[in-house]
């Protein structure tokens, strides 16, 4: 199952994980979104990123949106 944390430039132990069979990820240039079955599930701006880590035990890259 995708697995991602997100980790925050703040670093005040507010990284989110996320976890979905059906989890993909789509990078622009201003957001990083999530989406699950049913749509969107969790948009965040990348400036306010330090990284975004695959997690699971697959380390495969989750389907990017097109």
């Amino acid at each position: 199952m995708p697995t991602y944390v997100i980790v925050h430039n703040e670093r005040r132990g507010e990284d989110v994980r996320l976890e979905d069979d059906h989890l993909t990820v789509n990078f622009t240039p201003h957001w990083v979104t999530f989406h699950g079955q049913d749509g969107p599930c969790y948009a965040v701006p990348r400036e306010q990123i330090a990284c975004v880590m695959r997690v699971d035990e697959d380390q495969e890259p989750a389907p990017q949106q097109k």
